[in-house]
């Protein structure tokens, strides 16, 4: 993971306690080690865990903190045994920066899942200097979890990608659910959800969105390509939707009941669970025995589905929805956040942005 001689300072903008309000903060990054790569941080997208993670909402915040998790960058300096990049490429950090490389996730590769991950931000590295993540100068990441941006897609579009976009990506690709013809829920509009829908659409399948409420009916089939909107909260139209869906995802960050949604599945549907909550979610057992359905979870994504989801995008000419901020605005994008007043993704301008005031 490289020494701790010669380290370099950075400027990051900190959370310092559970009110989630970050300001300037300058700390040591470890230097480069013998597969680390170093890198300015160009665009950093918003994710609501970075929220509950400032306001310390699940309990296990250290503090100062700099969040950020979807980090596109510049290649500054490579280690000695770096292979994967050159001074200059362009790259993506996302959720993860460390694993043990020796259980049986790390080999099949599916890192996401090893009992010892490293968090990007919010954890220890192996030598218990502390992660500090993209809302930063600059970031030192092993080459494992480095991936190349396709050439031609804008830094600030990417950022998202890198959780929002693999998020969706993986789940569909592990269940064998990345085949056209099918028919999928997204219950949930925000950052993970409307990108939901771009890749469930480009896969073929016909997609209609879930919400509490009609607010975002034009937007989701008009700006993003929806073919169904469905209120949970009309009844007879919910009624009318019972078994008819191969899979939801479920990107609610907040405490809601699974019955609703669990009738919606067709016969081995599947209900894929996405969004961190701090609560316990309930449902009654008939619901899931009476139509072999699956009511399961999903993280991230690995760094070769990474790898795959990007050049998807690519080909698909996808692109996240986003507004892009300075990092003197980050706290309004976190107050605007928690309201959910945002379409659909805040991506931090930290190259073109003053972060020591």
């Amino acid at each position: 993971m490289g020494s701790l001689e010669a380290e370099r300072t950075t400027v990051g903008w900190a959370a310092r306690d559970s009110s989630g309000i970050l300001s300037p903060y300058t700390y040591n990054l470890r230097s480069t080690g013998p597969e680390d790569v170093y890198i300015k941080v160009l665009n950093c997208g918003i994710c609501h865990s970075d929220l509950h993670q400032i306001k310390n909402e699940l309990g296990q915040s250290n503090y100062p903190m700099v969040a950020g998790h979807e980090v596109v960058g510049e290649v500054l300096e490579v280690g000695s045994d770096v292979t994967k990049f050159k001074v200059g490429d362009v790259v993506g950090v996302g959720l993860l920066v460390g694993c043990c490389r020796n259980c049986n996730p790390c080999k099949t590769e599916n890192e996401q899942y090893c009992n010892k991950k490293i968090w990007s931000y919010n954890d220890t590295y192996s030598d218990g200097k502390p992660t500090q993540g993209g809302f930063a100068k600059s970031l030192v990441a092993d080459q494992k979890f480095v991936v190349n941006i396709p050439e031609g897609m804008e830094p600030e579009q990417v950022a998202p990608l890198l959780c929002a976009g693999v998020t969706i990506y993986s789940p569909l690709r592990h269940f064998g659910l990345d085949v056209s013809g099918l028919r999928g829920g997204i219950l949930g509009l925000g950052g993970v959800g409307h990108m939901g829908v771009k890749i469930a659409k480009a896969m073929g399948h016909h997609i209609t969105v879930i919400s509490s409420s009609d607010k975002k009916r034009q937007e989701a089939l008009e700006d993003i390509g929806a073919d169904e909107y469905l209120v949970s909260s009309d009844v007879t139209k919910m009624q009318e939707a019972m078994d008819s869906m191969d899979y939801i995802i479920d990107t609610i960050p907040v405490f809601h009941p699974l019955e609703p949604y669990l009738s919606l599945l067709k016969l081995d549907g599947k209900l894929i669970l996405m969004g961190v909550i701090n609560t316990p979610l309930q449902f009654v057992s008939p619901l899931v025995m009476l139509g072999r359905k699956t009511i399961t979870g999903s993280f991230v994504g690995s760094m070769k589905e990474m790898e795959e989801m990007l050049e998807f995008c690519k080909e698909k000419g996808l692109k996240s929805m986003i507004e892009v901020v300075k990092m003197d605005y980050i706290n309004e994008a976190f107050e605007r956040l928690e309201k959910n007043d945002v379409r659909y993704r805040f991506v931090v301008d930290v190259a073109g942005s003053n972060l020591d005031q």
